[in-house]
């Protein structure tokens, strides 16, 4: 049973779908067990190709990652995620996939050192979760905006580890910051605080600096 059957109204589920569910969530924390510490998750488009300037930076902040051995974790498909894993390997780190399986635009790329496929999305949400020490996040779309709001959402509310969540291409996410800091915090819908979780910059050094740092304040 996939997301879409699994979520439909008008069927109820098998014991056979939850025990896949419950097999994908344990296979998914095996492979987490061999991911080292620290660890980063990168969130961008799968919709762009390799001339894409966003690439190149997506590129550039998987091999800062790599050089401070850090593993380099993204969803492990094409465009900003192949960027990423591409520049882990390149700067010696640990590259690793966590994929999901759809009817379109998603497939493993070949910059992989570890990958694990997914059926159902909460399951892979999760995963990226877990192990990370950060997040950067790189333009994209609706998959981009639920994984960071995801990873926001955790940490404001004390689910997961206090960790930065850093912006990447600061003019794309101008708008955005601009939302969030007049009606949302302006209408008391969210708190100061809760801004400071994210940060913005232009330079994949600085991105990675900005987490590699927060790690280092946390391990003392």
């Amino acid at each position: 049973m996939n997301d879409r059957q699994l979520l439909d109204s008008g069927v109820s589920p098998s014991e056979e779908s939850i025990a896949r569910i419950e097999r994908e969530f344990r296979e998914g924390f095996a492979i987490l067990e061999q991911i080292p510490q620290p660890a980063v998750a990168v969130f961008g488009s799968a919709r762009i190709g390799e001339d894409d300037p966003v690439y190149a930076m997506a590129r550039e902040v998987g091999a800062a990652f790599g050089r401070a051995g850090w593993a380099v974790i993204t969803g492990g498909g094409p465009g900003v995620m192949e960027a990423a894993n591409r520049g882990a390997q390149e700067g010696g780190g640990l590259s690793v996939g966590l994929g999901i399986e759809l009817p379109h635009e998603q497939s493993l790329n070949s910059y992989l050192d570890l990958a694990y496929e997914f059926d159902h999305f909460y399951a892979r949400k999760v995963c990226f979760v877990k192990p990370s020490d950060g997040f950067v996040v790189l333009p994209g779309g609706f998959g981009t905006l639920d994984e960071t709001f995801e990873a926001l959402t955790l940490i404001q509310t004390g689910k997961a580890v206090m960790f930065p969540v850093v912006l990447l291409d600061s003019g794309y996410w101008d708008g955005l910051l601009d939302w969030l800091r007049n009606p949302v915090l302006g209408t008391g819908k969210i708190a100061p605080p809760d801004l400071e979780l994210v940060h913005t910059t232009d330079d994949p050094e600085v991105a990675a600096r900005i987490v590699i740092d927060a790690y280092d304040v946390r391990a003392g």
